[in-house]
């Protein structure tokens, strides 16, 4: 068996197009979704995020602000920027971009954001509404692994055993909640976990969030299994690659994320979803 691509360039593409139809017809009423993104100091891989965010707004339509600030910006300055944001009523949706300095708190940051206007999804009041199925902003890279799963036609999982590798607040927790919310068993799996392939053999979907390469191997996985790369890290070539061996577990799974262009992609659409969400909601 050879693993079937879940494309995530192409599906993130045909994501922005919908986002962009609903867009022009917002702007054409005078409401213009706007997002807002910090970046704070020079980490060079944020400014590579940030620099596809931008893109990827004006690709749409959205009107978007970026601010850069030195590292040496204070919190107490980022707070005020935040709260400023906040009441800007062109701007629908505020991203700070982390990792912060390390003499910012990033928990008090993201949660200075106003929820109405938290498009990553990590405000606790997200968290929260996402636990209890209530409404609210989901957070961006699962919300995208759940659209992935759709695209093979897996959206109603029930029957479907889940095991998610990681317990992040950013995306293994909320992983978790979606896939249940989706109706299907979830086992999640952590640092703590004995036997880490007892689980995830019995597994109909994995989805890989650790940040470790390899951590699934093609005998870990269930022929035909569906498998969720969200890892990002660097082989011994300095290449882009993620938690899952591809080469191996692509022999195996039925269906599989590629790293670069699977889960990455999507986190980025999914963004430009819950900033036109919010923006939808304020003119409701």
């Amino acid at each position: 068996m050879t693993a079937q691509l879940i494309d995530g360039n192409a599906l993130a593409k045909q994501v922005r197009a919908e986002v962009a139809a609903q867009v022009a017809t917002l702007t054409a009423a005078g409401r213009q979704p706007g997002l807002a993104v910090l970046l704070v100091g020079d980490n060079p891989a944020s400014q590579v995020y940030v620099k596809h965010k931008v893109t990827d707004c004006e690709s749409v339509g959205m009107r978007s602000v970026l601010e850069r600030h030195p590292a040496t910006m204070t919190e107490a300055e980022l707070l005020a920027r935040i709260d400023a944001l906040n009441n800007d009523p062109s701007i629908q949706g505020i991203l700070v971009q982390l990792p912060l300095p390390k003499h910012i708190d990033d928990h008090k940051v993201i949660e200075a954001i106003s929820p109405a206007k938290d498009v990553d999804g990590f405000h606790i009041a997200s968290a929260g509404a996402l636990m209890v199925g209530e409404v609210g902003f989901k957070a961006c890279t699962p919300y995208g692994c759940m659209k992935m799963l759709e695209s093979i036609g897996m959206k109603n999982l029930r029957g479907k055993h889940a095991v998610v590798i990681g317990r992040s607040n950013i995306v293994g927790k909320p992983m978790a909640m979606m896939l249940l919310h989706a109706n299907a068993t979830v086992t999640v799996c952590h640092s703590g976990t004995a036997d880490l392939a007892y689980h995830t053999r019995q597994a109909d979907i994995v989805v890989a969030a650790v940040g470790k390469r390899n951590v699934l191997t093609a005998d870990m996985v269930k022929s035909g299994a569906v498998v969720i790369d969200v890892g990002m890290n660097r082989n011994d070539e300095g290449k882009l690659c993620g938690d899952v061996d591809f080469d191996g577990v692509k022999a195996v799974a039925g269906y599989i994320t590629p790293v670069p262009g699977g889960v990455g992609p999507m986190t980025r659409a999914m963004l430009l979803v819950n900033t036109l969400e919010a923006a939808q909601r304020t003119t409701l």
